[in-house]
């Protein structure tokens, strides 16, 4: 009786309340017991007095990840209250979760049944989102062409040029402009955040209650999570129970649903920003600029530091620590300012990013009047890629598709969007659907050998610009951006498409 104590024991050491299949001789005995008692000697008995009764006492555990089927939806449905059923759940409210939620339920080839859980549903969406266009026009045919979900028009201001200034190292004269011919946009995150919050799925205003994921497939409290062989059991916080057959989660960086890759030992670099949408001081409304920035031009990088000359304390650090102003002139005097860290370890304060953004517009003679919003951005990027042996799917940020050197996100994660959409419907479609092969199709089409690759060279990069002052990225980027475009271009934000 020694195996039963520890296959009783061990579950109940990680969490209460586990369900714990269990095989005889390889047959599997009726439904997994669900461990809602602390008591060891009570759930021993019941195992135990099972296995006599089926005339065996050789046992073997089943893997966690391959429950049996059983009672589990009706149980905890008539102990918790609501119940539906759905094929898939998608848990967040961001645009990675309206994305593959408005894909997989506006299929072309079939009708799947989606639910999107979040509390926040019917909040405003907060980041100043600005892609490349040609980027934009492409991600936006690969929706269009998926599901007919149009998105090109989700752009509110575009700018023909983009410019940099990279002065103050290796000759270059502070006041000197580095021009991109290359279109910039700003997307419209409210008319996105519209086309993406289709119909054609239903919404939970609720969140997942899951603190942590222990191991693969065994989430704590339990039955926040509970999985078996044909699918998910999820209990919301308003007490509303899901049976569905995919779970993908997309509730961003700090998933508590989705593990990383016990195997890897990267640490993530951060990027840290603080924005304000302002509107500043015009002495003459005619001048085609707002201090030295265009308004017809988009300003990616200003890595100056001569607005520290005057305080040596200051300017050490912003040398050592460098940050950068991103601007995005709006409408007249309207203009979005950002100060950034474009990645760090450790990571740069809030505080040290707005107080540097200020300082800088005061240098530059640019006086804000009014602020109509202001932005704190803070994205992990590198880091260990999701372990592929869960039956939860990391989409977006969940999933690590952030760029690991410029901490673009928002194209990359729209371009691989229809291919994991379309892993997931070609599981769902099959007689033989399985839990484990739709979750393991799903991340190997979003992390394939090809972009594994690609990302581990983006890690380099972003390793690398993590050790350099701010001379040294004032060369690097100044080089980088002299390249030809087709060289450059793919590297700062794109996303490989598998063939």
């Amino acid at each position: 009786m020694k195996f039963l104590t520890k296959l009783i024991i061990l579950p109940l050491s990680l969490t209460n309340g586990l369900a714990i299949p269990y095989r005889i001789q390889g047959r599997a005995y009726g439904s997994p017991l669900l461990l809602f008692s602390s008591s060891h000697i009570e759930v021993k008995r019941t195992i135990t007095s099972a296995f006599f009764a089926a005339g065996k006492l050789r046992a073997k555990p089943n893997t966690c990840n391959r429950l049996q089927s059983f009672s589990l939806f009706a149980t905890i449905a008539a102990q918790k209250g609501d119940a539906i059923s759905t094929d898939v759940l998608v848990i967040g409210g961001g645009p990675a979760a309206r994305a593959i939620a408005s894909l997989i339920s506006n299929s072309k080839t079939a009708s799947w049944d989606v639910c999107l859980a979040d509390q926040t549903y019917d909040r405003s969406w907060v980041p100043n989102y600005g892609v490349w266009e040609d980027e934009w026009e492409a991600v936006s045919k690969l929706f269009d062409e998926y599901s007919g979900v149009s998105i090109l028009d989700c752009i509110n201001r575009r700018w023909d040029v983009t410019d940099c200034y990279f002065g103050g190292s290796f000759g270059i004269p502070v006041d000197e402009r580095f021009r991109i011919n290359r279109p910039y946009l700003r997307v419209d995150r409210d008319l996105l955040r519209q086309k993406l919050s289709s119909p054609s799925y239903r919404v939970i205003r609720a969140n997942h209650i899951a603190k942590r994921t222990l191991a693969p497939n065994i989430h704590t409290p339990s039955p926040s999570v509970l999985h078996d062989e044909s699918g998910s059991v999820v209990t919301l916080s308003d007490g509303t129970v899901v049976r569905t057959k995919v779970v993908i989660d997309c509730t961003g960086h700090e998933s508590k649903l989705v593990l990383k890759d016990p195997r890897a030992t990267d640490k993530p670099g951060y990027q840290i920003a603080y924005g304000a949408m302002a509107f500043v001081e015009e002495s003459n409304t005619s001048s085609p600029t707002i201090g030295p920035y265009d308004k017809e031009a988009m300003t990616l990088f200003d890595y100056r530091t001569d607005h520290f000359k005057d305080n040596l304390q200051w300017l050490e650090a912003a040398e050592e620590a460098p940050t950068f102003m991103y601007v995005m002139p709006i409408k007249g005097n309207k203009i979005f300012f950002e100060e950034t860290s474009l990645v760090a370890r450790p990571a740069i304060s809030f505080m040290e990013c707005k107080d540097r953004c200020l300082r800088r517009l005061e240098h530059l003679g640019v006086k804000i009047i009014d602020i109509e919003e202001e932005e704190y951005c803070y994205i992990p990027m590198g880091g260990a890629l999701p372990a592929k042996d869960q039956r939860i799917i990391g989409f977006g940020g969940a999933t690590a598709t952030v760029h690991p050197s410029t901490g673009y996100h928002l194209c990359r994660m729209l371009a691989s969007a229809p291919a994991v959409a379309a892993a997931i419907e070609t599981e769902l479609a099959r007689p033989d659907f399985n839990p484990e092969r739709a979750a393991a199709s799903a991340y190997h089409a979003v992390w394939f050998p090809e972009n594994i690759r690609q990302r581990n060279f983006a890690v380099f990069g972003g390793e690398f610009l993590m050790k350099q002052n701010v001379e040294g990225l004032r060369g690097f980027f100044s080089g980088f951006f002299s390249l030809p475009l087709e060289l450059w271009a793919g590297f700062l934000a794109g996303w490989v498409s598998k063939s």
